[in-house]
């Protein structure tokens, strides 16, 4: 039977027997009164065993800690040194001492969480969402806000309108507020009749328009879960239960040691709601369980009934009256008008100590500049059914050698404009499944304020760039490149952020440490971008999440970790490396990012088995690409950026004849253990749009401007230029990759575009 149970357990101070009660009282459909959170099955036989004693009770045996999956067999954390021949002994306690932080940090996430799954699904209930009830509800995490509102044109930006409630349906201890948009009631229409009326937003029609009501509704979930004689308490559960509740346990409240003193010991209430109900049928009386023997009370220590536990898990689940009774689209559009449409432009309103400020929600999803670029607004992304993307193709499956074409969306297109995904789709794709690669790689695809950066100063880190066009018109450019079989990879930046505070993360909240560390550590030295704060679980939250969410919103396949060096030392980088192996665990190093680096490997592995991550890391950390119970960082590629630099080296210092070719091979295949790791290139957009020369430019762009000169320079150049990739591709074994132009040899491709014009255009 499907019965909640009333649990509570009474010390009796003043008795001349000392023992310790529990009581569970079994009703039919009856809501479960305030208790202590224990879940127990009683024995339907009625017995009373309880045992004198004066000696004081034993202390709790403290109880064995279940092993995590970190103790299981196989996790070593310097299991990766015997490979590499890394004898450091530093270094391997290093590991060590990493290793016991990360299975601290796992018990602080599960603390919060129930599981690490769930600690990357932020975005579910973070940011804008619509609720089943006929609502819009929005999260968003600002622990240095006093005060929170929706400000948007669907309200005219009124900062009252929307806000979040006082107390904690508003706001909680962590810094989170909640904001509830209710759809407005169209005139002339009644109210739902019930609270809990749900709403199907995607079809037109659900079971609740079939017309049943909800009386019929709850007689049939009724009729079809309890059995006769079952039904005695439904009618009157709660005056039932509270009865009861008084006669064995006292006065509903709190219960003071005075107050204790006054009521009759729980086993004469016992005894007299006993006697009171012997004349009931024995089916509708509930079962009892009676107490610990003097010992200290245990949940696990109870007596269970297999009678009873083994009738209730026969019975099906009673009928789920609340999706019997929900409504489809076309309803909710009859009685409602939607609280903030499709399209409104919103951001977060928040008062500080500093005085109120606007920003773009951190979970914003949809992110559109205003006309002078300096601002932006948020863009609630919410197509009708016939409206939103619908996905046609598969993940391809991963090849067991990656051609990787590194692309950019907007500088794509033949004419002098921001190319849209739409331009890509219809110009580039083809190109690139005729060209023989199976993956691309897309950098400067998430929203950042200024174009010259080419999107590695990130604003939003949920919000596909608005430059290229609508979030569905970015699933179909993921969808169309599975349909070609090419894998879609994203250069995802969370080494650092951009430092723009209207637009950006940057004093999101008021506060200087929000997402980021404060003083120097929290500003990149060179760039000035922000440096996020991984020890944080919140920051860890967020960007965990966001991974997640570029793989379940739109499909993508693997990431590129954008300049791990920038993250992994305080120094960014950019201190002189001895080639000493201090260098890798010495006082600037970051252990928060590392510990970052190492969760989100294994939890992307692990949701999604398929997800290939590449680590750019100029630095060579030991044990990149080595699995995370071995000690390594989980990585399935690493780039070989030494590659690049030798090309560059020999065109500019060293006449083609004299090439050292030992040199050459020595580089691009690397040793025996990290060989099948590398992904290798000649030149990447670094080399061809980051303010150096591409090889086309080094080798023959004299003859291009300038005719005059010899052809027997332009065919040398020509031909090296398809030597040095040839020779590279070759050797790179599972993984090559070539920016975009790069092979045919375009000549010039720089950015010189005005931010300004970008932003409007």
């Amino acid at each position: 039977m499907n019965t909640p149970t009333l649990q509570t357990r009474n010390h009796i101070h003043h008795s001349p027997v000392k023992c310790i009660t529990l009581f569970s009282c079994n009703f039919n459909q009856t809501n479960k009164i305030h208790s202590p959170p224990h879940r127990v099955v009683f024995p339907r036989k009625n017995y009373w065993r309880c045992e004198a004693t004066q000696s004081p009770h034993p202390p709790r045996q403290p109880r064995s800690k279940k092993p995590g999956p970190d103790d299981d067999k196989g996790v070593n954390p310097v299991g990766f040194l015997a490979k590499f021949n890394i004898s450091d002994k530093p270094f391997a306690q290093f590991l060590r001492e990493r290793h016991k932080l990360l299975k601290d940090l796992k018990d602080e996430i599960l603390k919060r969480h129930m599981n690490l799954s769930e600690m990357v699904t932020g975005y579910q209930i973070l940011g804008m969402h619509r609720n089943v009830h006929h609502r819009v509800d929005f999260m968003e995490w600002a622990p240095g806000a006093r005060y929170c509102a929706i400000v948007g044109d669907f309200n005219g930006w009124s900062p009252t309108e929307h806000s979040a409630r006082e107390g904690h349906f508003g706001h909680d201890d962590y810094g989170y507020w909640f904001i509830i948009l209710e759809d407005k009631l169209r005139e002339g229409e009644e109210p739902d009749e019930v609270y809990f009326q749900q709403y199907n937003y995607i079809d037109d029609y659900d079971k609740g328009d079939s017309g049943v009501t909800i009386d019929e509704l709850f007689k049939k979930a009724n009729d079809e879960y309890w059995e006769p004689g079952e039904d005695r308490f439904i009618n009157s559960r709660y005056e039932v239960a509270s009865k009861l509740y008084e006669q064995i346990f006292g006065p509903n409240g709190p219960q003071t040691e005075e107050e204790l003193e006054e009521i009759p010991d729980a086993q004469t209430r016992y005894n007299a709601w006993k006697e009171e109900h012997k004349d009931d049928p024995p089916s509708d009386l509930p079962s009892y369980d009676v107490i610990d023997s003097g010992k200290e009370y245990d949940v696990f220590n109870i007596v269970g009934d297999p009678v009873s536990r083994e009738k209730f898990r026969k019975k099906k689940p009673p009928l789920p009256y609340w999706l019997e009774s929900r409504k489809g689209r076309k309803a909710w559009l009859k009685k409602y008008i939607p609280g903030i449409p499709h399209g409104s432009k919103y951001r977060v309103y928040f008062n500080t100590p500093s005085g109120p400020i606007e920003r773009v929600p951190a979970w914003a999803t949809y992110v559109i500049p205003e006309a002078d670029g300096n601002q932006a607004y948020a863009v609630h992304w919410e197509p009708s059914p016939d409206c939103a993307y619908s996905w046609k193709h598969e993940h391809p499956k991963a090849p067991k050698a990656l051609r990787i074409y590194e692309c950019h969306v907007g500088i794509s297109g033949q004419e002098p404009k921001v190319a849209s995904f739409n331009d890509f789709i219809e110009d580039v794709l083809p190109h690139i499944k005729e060209a023989g690669y199976n993956a691309i790689q897309l950098f400067g695809v998430v929203e950042h304020k200024d174009y010259f950066t080419l999107g590695y100063r990130v604003t939003n880190l949920y919000a596909v760039s608005s430059r290229y066009g609508t979030p569905d018109d970015f699933k179909r450019l993921v969808d169309e490149a599975h349909g070609l079989g090419l894998l879609v990879f994203l250069d995802i930046v969370h080494s650092y952020s951009a430092a723009d505070e209207m637009v950006g993360l940057s004093l999101f909240d008021g506060s200087n440490d929000c997402y980021f560390h404060t003083g120097k550590r929290g500003h990149h030295k060179y760039w000035g971008t922000r440096m996020f704060k991984y020890g944080d679980l919140e920051v860890l939250h967020f960007l965990l999440s966001n991974l997640n969410w570029w793989v379940e919103e739109y499909h993508i396949d693997g990431f590129n970790f954008h300049s791990l060096s920038s993250m992994m030392y305080t120094h960014n980088g950019f201190a002189s490396f001895t080639g000493d192996m201090e260098d890798y665990y010495n006082q600037y190093v970051d252990k928060d990012a590392l510990l970052y680096l190492i969760l989100a490997n294994e939890i992307l592995h692990v949701l999604h088995p398929n997800i290939i991550t590449i680590a750019e890391d100029a630095t060579n950390y030991p044990g990149l690409c080595e699995p995370t119970s071995q000690g390594g960082l989980g990585f399935d590629y690493f780039v070989n950026v030494s590659a690049s630099e030798m090309w560059l080296w020999f065109l500019e210092n060293v006449p083609d004849h004299e090439w050292s070719m030992s040199k050459i091979v020595k580089t691009l295949m690397g040793n025996k253990q990290t060989a099948s790791k590398m992904l290798q290139y000649a030149e990447n957009h670094n080399q061809s749009i980051s303010g150096g020369q591409s090889f086309a430019e080094i080798l023959f762009g004299q003859t291009m401007q300038q005719p005059s000169v010899s052809k027997d320079l332009l065919i040398r150049g020509c031909s090296l230029h398809k030597m040095i990739r040839l020779i590279t591709c070759t050797c790179a074994g599972r993984a090559y990759l070539n920016f975009m132009g790069n092979e045919f040899g375009h000549p010039r491709r720089k950015l010189s575009f005005h931010p300004i014009a970008i932003r409007s255009k």
